[in-house]
């Protein structure tokens, strides 16, 4: 066993988060449970929606693997990093799951994979499951307040990178691992880290498979830890570490990350989409549907001017040409100007929205030729996902449309019927009769109360679940 020199002896980050995961309570503060079912119910139906798609489909022909864990969905069983693969892939492919503000990054598509899972293997409790959910998606959204927007711009996906460490704090907290497994199980997954946002270049699968790689490190990490597996202990801060590797700095705000840990939760505030697109599209396209009230025929807009958080354009605006016309539903998926085409045109941006067939429309690429951008400096990003659609008439009319939130955020969320017609229709798109989806439902909110999981019970009972 290493042994700490009188120069290592000031407690790293990864030990006084390890510290505050072994003594904090998630399970006992107000709303836990609520925010818990929620998250739960919202990725199951993300995963159901998905099953048939040829990306989740390659996913699970790459597993030889078989095991006793649950893909939901699907009738086959794989080991635990197979099934935290799969179904990661699965819940965040639509690009539909939650995001946290103030990241952006989507913790539930890693989290609930990672430590459903795991749960599974080591058949634990419904209420270890909800401390570990908890503890996971708190852990990734903690993250992101230590150096805001540096990892996208470092070429990176957030959540590919600090989801592998929210999933060690959700897998370590349902397992009780303990403050030196913990620190251990952070040092390794910051060498199991991995994930570039080059996806953006054409549109094709990789993001869709970075919650599910973050979620299976982060078990590959612990089981590691659990075996006296030896990783850095200053993984965060250290002149190698996971920000100097991955935000190009070594200044991050490590207290604002553990500033109140244990009192404070923020992922009670994790935001729940209402469309199946990059977050920062959808109050662009809560602007355009405002529009579309009016009843004008799309053909006499001549332009459509936006301001847009600068921090953003490299994603969503940038190469405006390929972002005007994207080569598939997935590239349309990270395009402001194709959302409020879209959305304009048809009054939504669902699943059906970003269909590969779709989005070579004639009249939608038209409309998105003419949307063009601005930078705000004063935009508030990434504290607050804003949006904003001028539109110019051939007649010289201007109809100027604003929104400072992001609808389904904390300040202005989803209300449990939106998310339940949510689920029953990702349920629909992915093939589950109404009567199976509804059984799921109830199944899903009785996850917690199980003193022992039982998966097969409330994921693979149904003869449609092939």
């Amino acid at each position: 066993m290493s042994v700490k020199s009188g120069k290592q002896a000031e407690e790293s980050v990864s030990e006084r988060l390890a510290r505050a995961i072994v003594t904090a309570r998630p399970e006992s503060a107000v709303g836990t449970r609520q925010i818990g079912t929620k998250l739960l119910l919202d990725i199951t139906g993300l995963c159901i929606a998905a099953r048939k798609q040829p990306y989740v489909r390659a996913a699970l022909q790459s597993i030889d693997q078989s095991g006793t864990c649950t893909v939901i969905g699907h009738a086959q069983h794989l080991g635990v990093e197979g099934a935290a693969f799969v179904n990661g892939t699965a819940a965040h492919g639509e690009d539909f799951d939650d995001t946290f503000e103030g990241g952006p990054v989507h913790a539930g598509a890693v989290i609930v994979p990672a430590v459903l899972a795991a749960c599974e293997r080591h058949r634990l409790s419904g209420a270890d499951l909800l401390r570990g959910l908890a503890m996971g998606v708190e852990v990734t959204c903690r993250l992101c307040r230590v150096a805001p927007t540096r990892i996208h711009k470092a070429g990176f996906h957030p959540t590919a990178i600090l989801g592998v460490i929210g999933a060690v704090a959700g897998i370590g907290a349902a397992l009780r691992l303990s403050q030196r497994q913990l620190v251990n199980a952070f040092g390794i997954a910051g060498s199991l880290a991995s994930g570039i946002i080059e996806y953006l270049a054409d549109g094709s699968w990789t993001k869709r498979m970075h919650p599910g790689w973050a979620a299976q490190s982060g078990y590959r990490a612990v089981r590691l830890a659990l075996g006296d597996f030896e990783g850095p202990r200053t993984v965060f801060e250290g002149t190698h570490g996971l920000f100097r590797a991955f935000a190009n700095t070594d200044a991050g705000d490590f207290d604002a990350m553990l500033d109140s840990f244990g009192t404070q939760w923020l992922w009670q505030l994790i935001a729940f989409k209402p469309y199946a697109c990059g977050t920062m599209a959808h109050p662009y396209i809560d602007c355009a549907r405002e529009f579309r009230k009016k009843g004008i025929d799309a053909e006499v807009i001549e332009r459509i001017e936006c301001e847009t958080a600068e921090g953003i354009v490299h994603r969503l605006w940038e190469p405006i040409e390929l972002k005007r016309s994207p080569p598939n539903g997935y590239a349309a998926k990270f395009s402001i100007p194709y959302a409020i085409a879209v959305a304009v045109l048809r009054d939504d941006a669902g699943l059906i929205e970003f269909d590969d067939t779709l989005v070579r429309d004639t009249a939608v690429i038209r409309l998105a030729n003419k949307v063009n951008y601005i930078v705000d400096p004063a935009n508030p990003y990434p504290d607050r996902f804003t949006g904003h659609v001028r539109v110019v008439l051939t007649t010289g009319d201007v109809h100027e449309y604003r929104q400072d939130f992001f609808r389904g955020g904390v300040d202005h969320p989803l209300s449990d019927s939106d998310l339940m017609r949510k689920f029953f229709a990702n349920c629909a798109y992915g093939g589950l009769t109404d009567a199976s989806a509804q059984r799921l439902a109830g199944a899903v909110g009785a996850l917690f109360d199980m003193p022992e999981l039982d998966l097969p019970a409330v994921f693979a009972d149904d003869s449609t679940l092939q």
